[in-house]
């Protein structure tokens, strides 16, 4: 697939998720990874909204490898859940899933996605958040049961994965992509508003 945008700088995408790499690459972009560190990953502060928090992380880790990078265009994002107040992240385990998705089920809830833009060598930054609105079935414990066996809850905000093509998972408004872990629509928004900035 031809890219989307001739890009003036090589892109990075600061991320070691394979979903990410995914839409990426599928949306035709020229790219390659370098994951931040660990420690640029975390940081939950009780204070701040989902926004808020998204739009930091993203933040952190698109400084954390541009931090390491002469020239090109660094992409970072971070992506939580949240549903009653509570800002869901990657579950630690199988019984910490199974909480989330507890609550999930049944009600609507939001997943947020901060995406920062950090362009070498003059560190301009970009930062934006997408937001989606979804509805869980109210699924039956088999069901969760089955889900959980499978695995497929590993390392995905709020335990689930809208690119299983789970039939009790119904977006309401905004983007698939937000919800699969890159806000695709918002990226190229983005990258268009650097290159016009440029121009």
């Amino acid at each position: 697939m031809m890219p989307m945008f001739a890009l003036p700088l090589p892109l990075i995408l600061a991320s070691g998720s394979p979903r990410r790499r995914e839409l990426l690459a599928e949306a035709g972009f020229p790219f390659h990874v370098v994951a931040p560190s660990e420690a640029a990953e975390c940081g939950v502060c009780s204070r701040e909204t989902p926004p808020e928090l998204v739009a930091r992380l993203a933040y952190q880790k698109a400084g954390d490898v541009a931090a390491n990078v002469e020239s090109g265009l660094v992409l970072g994002c971070d992506t939580v859940a949240e549903c009653m107040g509570q800002i869901l992240g990657k579950p630690a385990n199988v019984d910490h899933a199974r909480q989330m998705l507890n609550l999930l089920r049944g009600r609507v809830h939001h997943v947020y996605s901060g995406v920062c833009l950090w362009r070498r060598p003059d560190n301009q930054t970009l930062v934006e958040v997408a937001v989606t609105r979804l509805r869980m079935d109210s699924i039956s414990d088999a069901d969760l049961d089955d889900y959980l066996q499978s695995g497929l809850w590993e390392g995905k905000a709020g335990a689930f994965g809208y690119q299983d093509r789970l039939g009790w998972l119904h977006i309401e408004e905004g983007s698939e992509s937000n919800v699969v872990g890159l806000p695709l629509e918002m990226v190229k928004e983005m990258l268009a508003a650097f290159q016009a900035a440029s121009a």
